[in-house]
């Protein structure tokens, strides 16, 4: 077990540094001047440009400016905001809890409402619940995020008014944004779950319990369901880091402050420290997160703690 996990983090360790040289990359390819951005163009001259360049090291070719940025991210140094000069790493963690509760609340949202409908869906196959799980499944799938959030603030803020419609004041201005990820999230779950448990419950060992006498609800929930979630857990893994990165449209939507807002932001400034950190940040959470589910298949499937082992 030692081993696989040492060698799921030198992947992951390759995954963490190619993510970095493709966001690199294309920052540096993208049209415009960061220069320009922080300095007035109508007062600025040649020299002030030039000494402002050598100043930020965009002088230096293209290999020497990576590996001097990605040796000061290894050391914890992510670096100065190219705009305001503040330093990216302690911007990153002050903003970074509002984007870790909007996550946190919509995986609950999500896993409640997917495993749930899932099961139920499975057991009550093309009935009413059948409908309403697949129905939730295809709503979360399909519709975009921001056009769910602004369905949500239509309905909740404006015309029943439950909820505030923007902001990051307490957890009622968390409810929406949590939901409009929540619901895309539950989608996805929604329809691994109830595929996984239509599979499981035509398996020998489900008929063998039923000749057992056992009861519907201790096959379906303390065996079936067990062996139906190996594939649920990938997706919820994968889901969370997905929530992560799908906070940059939701905390727009809904004017949050949190990392979706500084990279936004940092995007449209061609601020690349930021972008690079918020990046660079969020890929070890996602690898962390994957390594974590790799590790639970153990715990939930005995089969693969023996394929470990031998």
């Amino acid at each position: 077990m030692v081993q696989t996990i040492l060698t799921r983090l030198a992947t992951s360790l390759l995954v963490i540094l190619g993510a970095s040289v493709l966001v690199y990359c294309i920052m540096y390819l993208l049209p415009g001047d960061p220069v320009l951005l922080m300095l007035d163009p109508s007062s600025a001259t040649p020299e002030m440009i030039q000494n402002l360049r050598v100043q930020l090291g965009l002088d230096q070719p293209f290999y020497i400016q990576f590996a001097n940025y990605f040796g000061d991210m290894l050391r914890g140094d992510f670096g100065k905001s190219m705009i305001n000069s503040d330093p990216v790493l302690p911007k990153i963690l002050e903003h970074f809890p509002a984007t870790l509760a909007l996550t946190a609340l919509s995986s609950i949202i999500a896993i409640t409402i997917g495993i749930t409908l899932g099961v139920l869906s499975a057991i009550y196959r093309n009935g009413v619940i059948d409908f309403i799980a697949r129905l939730v499944g295809l709503f979360g799938i399909s519709m975009p995020t921001f056009w769910t959030g602004i369905l949500l603030i239509l309905l909740f803020s404006v015309q029943l008014g439950w909820f505030p419609a923007m902001g990051s004041d307490g957890f009622s201005s968390l409810v929406l944004p949590a939901a409009t990820l929540g619901l895309v999230g539950a989608g996805f779950i929604v329809r691994m779950v109830r595929n996984s448990m239509l599979e499981v419950v035509n398996e020998p060992f489900i008929v063998a319990l039923r000749a057992k006498g056992l009861s519907q609800r201790t096959i379906m929930y303390g065996h079936a369901l067990r062996n139906a979630l190996i594939p649920a857990v990938t997706v919820i893994g994968m889901l969370i880091g997905d929530l992560l990165a799908g906070t940059v449209v939701v905390e727009t939507v809904f004017s949050r402050q949190g990392i979706g807002r500084i990279i936004a932001d940092a995007l449209m400034a061609k601020d690349l420290p930021v972008v690079q950190g918020v990046v660079f940040f969020t890929a070890i959470i996602y690898v962390v997160l994957n390594l974590l589910v790799d590790i639970s298949y153990a715990y939930i499937d005995p089969r693969v703690r023996r394929a470990v082992r031998t």
